[in-house]
């Protein structure tokens, strides 16, 4: 879809690929307005000024009325005018006299009421793009309150456990629903495209579990132990249908308390943030979430694209998060960022610098051997950590002396004064390697509608054999509930376990064949011996 201005523009939300990719607009449907009014004239942060070279206030909404079909996406919260009786898409009245959902609801209001405003406050910059997206997929668009429960709508949160994002992503995950999580960049911290991948996650939960609730508790706690829990509890849990079934699990001594506050911490945020003033609550607005997008080759410094785009420094790193070290990957073209308007200039203003310009760092050769990373670094006048950020994988001798014939990146100071100064973004702080797998089909889990009988008939077992393997009494199983088809289960590490021990058990084996024929004593002491003598020290 070309877009009425600047054709390779994405605006709010309609980019896709590794950063963004301009003109990639899926379709979206008419959005239905839910307790929305025009954005109030109290907000404290108004949108920057248009310039010559910026979309005008009318070009945005005409971009916005030919891709979403109106302009109800640009629309605000008004806490003083909200719909006394608004909709909500996720079962929110079933629930509002629950006493956990009150609890939060109370806390919301009233003692946690500043960080909750501000919470919410920031989320007016992206709640439109969210919503947008999850209207465009296909899930309810009030799964958005996830995300302020998560972490208050900050691209740059980052939990104790290395969770990071707007949506608290470990880099594992990340990277099973299609982010770039790296050296160089981590999308875990741009906002839409965060956004696409707990989509992805949310609703393959879904279907999972038949439950969004129970998909909700899943992607707070892990879907192993949501599963595990509702089919150690089937039978307490008889009866529970629908969005019930969570709150019966919860009532088990089983889930976490964080995850069994999760749920009713976002309906209470989905009552209070529609129906602020009903809570004495009044949410300023901040400036919508857009951008453009500028195909960029490799390396590219933002410091660069700064300038050729005539933005700020605050504006091309607010719109560019996964970047992380002041450069584009030297290994990849991505999408780059620039505010609305401005991609036409940035794209002519770029094709006319030689690329090994705009290329962020130059490249020094390692010679001889008596360099150490920190003189060498200060050589080309950069420092030790410097040095790091750009080159990795440094490679050093036992005696700390880097190794002759190697490249290494040398960052103008331009593209250290755009870099972040953050952790590798592949670091998990918890998990283990001993992960269970379901290569082997050992586990099943239960998809909606099916029946221990047509489960029995795909694994070549009986009813009677499944029953008795998971302890169900009954002849009833629910979508998301996890069974055994196979006795034992198999893991990573206990695969490697079976292979070493059965490498030993054969060596054994060996050596008492061995021991029982005299004629091959001799022989085997010989062989023991001159094994002996060539042992040497393994290399680290």
């Amino acid at each position: 879809m070309k877009l009425p201005f600047h054709s390779a523009s994405v605006l709010l939300l309609l980019a896709t690929g590794a950063c963004g990719r301009a003109g990639s607009v899926a379709p979206v449907t008419a959005p239905t307005p839910v307790a929305v009014v025009p954005k109030p004239a109290t907000a404290k942060t108004a949108t920057p000024a248009a310039t010559a070279d910026r979309a005008t206030p009318d070009e945005v909404v005409s971009t916005v009325v030919a891709v979403f079909g109106d302009s109800a996406v640009l629309q605000r919260a008004d806490s003083a005018n909200a719909a006394d009786d608004p909709i909500w898409d996720i079962n929110v009245r079933s629930y509002e006299t629950h006493d956990r959902v009150e609890h939060y609801v109370g806390l919301f209001s009233n003692s946690a009421k500043e960080r909750f405003l501000s919470r919410l406050s920031r989320g007016t910059r992206y709640e439109p793009m969210i919503r947008a997206k999850l209207r465009a997929s296909g899930m309810p668009e009030d799964l958005t309150y996830l995300a302020l429960i998560e972490s208050g709508y900050d691209p740059n949160a980052y939990s104790r456990a290395a969770a990071v994002g707007m949506w608290q992503f470990m880099s594992g995950t990340a990277r099973g629903v299609g982010m770039r999580v790296d050296w160089w960049m981590d999308e875990r911290r741009d906002p839409a495209r965060s956004t696409d991948g707990a989509i992805r996650f949310l609703r393959e939960l879904q279907k999972q579990f038949g439950s969004l609730y129970l998909a909700a508790a899943a992607y707070n706690g892990g879907p192993g132990r949501v599963a595990r829990g509702l089919t150690r509890f089937a039978s307490e849990m008889d009866g529970a249908e629908g969005e019930d079934r969570f709150f019966a699990l919860a009532e088990q001594d089983y889930l976490r308390a964080e995850t069994k506050n999760y749920v009713p911490q976002i309906i209470a945020a989905a009552l209070v943030a529609k129906m602020p003033a009903r809570y004495g609550l009044v949410i300023d607005s901040l400036p919508l979430y857009g951008y453009d997008s500028v195909l960029v080759t490799p390396g590219t410094s933002l410091a660069h694209i700064a300038a050729a785009s005539g933005a700020t420094k605050a504006e091309v790193r607010d719109l560019n998060p996964a970047v992380l070290r002041g450069i584009t990957p030297p290994d990849a073209s991505i999408w780059a960022r620039v505010p609305v308007g401005l991609a036409d200039r940035t794209r002519l203003a770029l094709d006319g610098i030689p690329e090994e310009e705009r290329r962020g760092y130059r490249v020094a050769s390692v010679s001889g051997s008596t360099s150490t990373p920190a003189g060498f670094a200060d050589a080309h006048g950069v420092t030790v950590k410097q040095l790091r950020w750009f080159n990795p994988t440094i490679k050093t001798t036992k005696k700390g002396r880097l190794v002759a014939g190697q490249s290494l990146r040398i960052p103008s100071a331009l593209a250290i004064d755009f870099a972040r100064e953050i952790p590798d973004p592949g670091i998990e702080r918890y998990g283990g390697t001993s992960s269970t797998t379901l290569t082997s089909r050992v586990i099943h889990v239960v998809k909606r509608g099916e029946s221990l009988g047509a489960i029995a008939k795909r694994y070549g077992t009986t009813v009677t054999r499944l029953k008795s393997l998971n302890g169900i009494k009954g002849s009833r199983v629910i979508a998301g509930q996890t069974l055994r088809v196979r006795s034992g289960t198999t893991t990573v590490s206990s695969k490697w376990s079976s292979v070493k021990k059965s490498t030993a058990k054969k060596s054994r084996v060996k050596k008492s064949t061995a021991e029982k024929s005299p004629a091959k004593k001799k022989p085997v002491a010989k062989k023991k011996a001159a094994s002996s003598k060539k042992k040497t020290p393994p290399k680290k």
